[in-house]
């Protein structure tokens, strides 16, 4: 994968970890849509969610903060 860029994509979060974690979530819930509306993807789910994670689009909001 050359686009986006990992440089671009760490701009949009805070760590790799997060990155993952937000681009598997996406490209689930879009191969879900893909399924329900029969409609193919115009490209894979995991490409489509780093553009959109890129983009500004995809964005989290973390629910806990790890500590104790």
């Amino acid at each position: 994968m050359n686009k986006p860029s990992l440089d671009e994509l760490m701009t949009r979060v805070d760590s790799r970890y997060t990155l993952v974690v937000a681009a598997a979530k996406r490209a689930r819930l879009l191969t879900e849509e893909e399924i329900r509306t029969n409609q193919p993807l115009k490209a894979k789910s995991v490409t489509l969610a780093l553009e959109e994670i890129s983009r500004g689009d995809v964005t989290y909001r973390r629910t806990r903060s790890g500590q104790k």
